[in-house]
Order: C-alpha cells, then sequence, then structure tokens
C-alpha cells in the first residue's frame, strides 16, 4: 500500500480545525488574517530571518499585531500567518507528535504573534487546546 505525504490542502484542514479550536475571543480577531500553507518559506523570507535552510522554519506570522495602529495604515498588506508544508512533515517524522498536534502547535505560536503575545501566554493557550 502506497502512502504519500499531506499535500499542501490537507495541512491546511489541519490548521482551520485547530483555528475553530481556538476561544471565540481569539477567532473574532483573526477574521482579516490570512492562512497560507506553502512548501517552504520564499527567498525573502530565508533573507529576511536569515535562515540556512528553508527546514529552519515551521511557520511565520507577517504583519503587525492587534492594537499596532500601524497595521491600520491605508495600502497595508494584510497579516498573513504562513505554514510550511516540508518542514512540518520533517519536524513530524523525526518527532513523536501527531502532524495534527504539531500543526496546531505551530499555528497558536503564529497566531500569538498576531496577538503580541508572550511565549508563556500562547503555551497557556495551547494547553487549553488539548
Amino acid at each position: 500500500m502506497a502512502r504519500f505525504a499531506p499535500s499542501l490542502a490537507e495541512i491546511e484542514l489541519l490548521a482551520q480545525a485547530a483555528v475553530e479550536r481556538l476561544p471565540e475571543l481569539f477567532r473574532q480577531h483573526l477574521s482579516r488574517v490570512i492562512l497560507r500553507v506553502e512548501d517552504f518559506p520564499d527567498e525573502e523570507v530565508m533573507a529576511a530571518m536569515e535562515l540556512e535552510s528553508p527546514y529552519d522554519i515551521l511557520g511565520l506570522y507577517w504583519g503587525h499585531h492587534v492594537g499596532d495602529l500601524a497595521g491600520e495604515m491605508t495600502g497595508a498588506l494584510p497579516p498573513t500567518i504562513f505554514l510550511y508544508r516540508r518542514p512540518l512533515l520533517d519536524e513530524w517524522a523525526n518527532g513523536e507528535d501527531s502532524l495534527e498536534h504539531l500543526v496546531t502547535h505551530v499555528l497558536v505560536h503564529e497566531v500569538g504573534h498576531h496577538f503580541g503575545l508572550s511565549d508563556a501566554d500562547m503555551d497557556a493557550i495551547e494547553a487549553g487546546l488539548r
């Protein structure tokens, strides 16, 4: 029986399911945030993050956090959460967590950046999703 790695669309479905499990207060502020799943970060992200390998990043929040007035400027791009499929699959294959758990973990971390939360706050939110 052949086994195939989950597609971009399947990773996106896992991420959308994780969003649906977030507390309502968070979900209502995510309506303008774009969720994108890509195989790898692009060259701009690689350079900006000073990454040595495209496998060095699982996800990224690109934009201003909630309450930052600079994000309200005319012409500002909408905030975006990127999840990177191939690095996620590598992490999943080499770890003990389910792919669903890993995608949820990365998504919560990136949502936390959108809200300007600390790592401790993000850990508490993720613990509440289990």
